[in-house]
């Protein structure tokens, strides 16, 4: 009988159809991962393993086992795998896109929303007891429609923010290398430093790869609006997190809305002190229903690889 690693426990039914048909072992109660020691140690013994963000495939474990055919992230990233070394090894490398577009554009989306009008500032104020009155200055915010909204990497994600713009009448603006033309009527290419110094929201939407490490770093804060916000919901290493908060700090920048971090799960402590700035902890996919549906495709695609079949969505090809 085929060997499953989930190194995570992950939501939905989809674990107990895979336990029905083959030998699986799911690392705890869902709350943390499998260490990468623990898994370096128990990784020979398994045909597929199911892997997080968290969990670093690399040389040093792919040498270790010679079963292995599948590595199937419960993630539509993948900057955790390296997938040269996995076609190296004739391991499939598989990822969940898709499925999470929309409820990540969501996420961003309300991250926008909260910081532009200070909904978590005012929250905390009625929360406190401060709230004695209506005044005419009371929580003044920043208007979201008829402003220009800029869009880092114009995958499905940053399309569906960009359509969400248009819905609140933004003028939208995007750059992205690999895109020449948009599917999204009204919304036009721009370059990088067009788009830094002309937006009053820029959202981020590249994958972390080496050429977007501190793409966001202190010389792109320094072309920014001083009214301008900014929102990272894609991978937290893409913004010099030293340098957002020397921004924020000097006013560079009007603000930001976080859902990942330079060294994550540690935030840097001066955000934490921030009234304009908006922190989640990486929830951009985090819906019960989004949440399944990565279970299933993430089971789909390495049950496939088992039987013997390309899996549905693979980063890599094996001959």
């Amino acid at each position: 009988m085929k060997k499953v690693l989930v190194t995570c426990k992950i939501p939905g039914p989809a674990l107990n159809w895979l336990a029905e048909r083959c030998d699986l072992e799911v690392y705890g109660d869902g709350r943390y991962t499998m260490p990468d020691q623990e898994l370096r140690s128990r990784i020979s013994e398994f045909d597929g393993v199911i892997t997080l963000l968290s969990n670093q495939i690399n040389e040093e474990v792919l040498a270790l086992a010679p079963r292995l055919k599948v590595v199937s992230n419960y993630a539509v990233g993948y900057n955790n795998i390296d997938v040269t070394a996995c076609t190296n090894h004739k391991v499939w490398a598989c990822n969940t896109p898709g499925v999470l577009t929309e409820t990540t554009a969501d996420l961003a989306w309300t991250l926008l929303m909260a910081v532009s009008r200070r909904i978590v500032e005012a929250d905390a104020y009625v929360r406190n007891g401060q709230f004695d009155g209506w005044f005419p200055d009371l929580m003044m915010g920043s208007d979201i429609h008829n402003k220009t909204l800029g869009v880092i990497g114009m995958g499905r994600i940053g399309q569906a923010v960009a359509r969400r713009g248009l819905g609140f009448n933004m003028n939208v603006q995007y750059t992205d290398e690999m895109v020449s033309s948009s599917d999204i009527k009204g919304a036009r290419k721009v370059s990088f430093a067009d788009l830094l110094a002309t937006s009053d929201y820029i959202s981020i939407h590249v994958p972390y790869l080496p050429t977007t490490h501190h793409l966001i770093d202190a010389a792109a804060f320094a072309q920014m609006k001083p009214t301008a916000f900014i929102i990272n919901t894609a991978r937290g290493p893409i913004i010099d997190e030293a340098a957002l908060v020397s921004a924020l700090q000097d006013r560079k920048i009007a603000g930001a809305g976080l859902d990942v971090y330079e060294e994550e799960p540690t935030v840097h402590p001066a955000l934490l002190a921030m009234k304009n700035v908006v922190l989640a902890p990486h929830i951009g996919s985090s819906s019960v229903a989004t949440r399944q549906k990565m279970s299933e495709l993430a089971v789909q695609n390495l049950w496939r690889v088992l039987e013997g079949q390309a899996p549905l969505h693979a980063v890599n090809k094996i001959e």
